[in-house]
């Protein structure tokens, strides 16, 4: 993507902005998750006249990829909206033996769950049985 792309566009990568800031305004790095997103906080500022007023600190992430909300694991979300101030990786359960590892959100692509009837798949529906009754307005 060239130089143009990078300023305009945000759904395919972060901003020239963004990683401009992340990188050499102020933010610092905090952390990378398993698949490579990276995660980056800057100090709060004061603001109006006599500093009465503070900000929270700002957080965000550079996905390594598409940008996909989805790809944000649980513990960085949380990290991210402020439900706690340090790092994941400090205050982590291990893991359990159910969980799995992440798998795109496949909707919109051919990989996207389409039942028995759908229109991709032909629109055949499996024939009515015994236990349906047709509604009709005289009944």
């Amino acid at each position: 993507m060239g130089i143009l792309g990078k300023i305009f566009t945000w759904w395919d990568g972060a901003t020239l902005g963004t990683h401009w800031w992340s990188k050499r305004a102020g933010g610092e790095h905090v952390g990378t998750d398993a698949q490579g997103n990276k995660y980056y906080r800057a100090a709060a500022k004061s603001g109006v006249n006599n500093g009465s007023y503070t900000q929270r600190e700002r957080r965000w992430v550079i996905y390594d990829g598409i940008n996909d909300a989805s790809r944000v694991p649980s513990e960085w979300h949380g990290w991210l909206h402020g439900s706690y101030d340090d790092v994941p990786e400090s205050h982590l359960p291990p893991a359990r033996v159910w969980e799995v590892d992440y798998t795109p959100n496949a909707t919109g692509t051919m990989d996207a769950y389409r039942p028995q009837g759908a229109l991709e798949r032909g629109g055949k529906r499996a024939g009515a049985v015994g236990d349906y009754e047709a509604w009709s307005p005289e009944g």
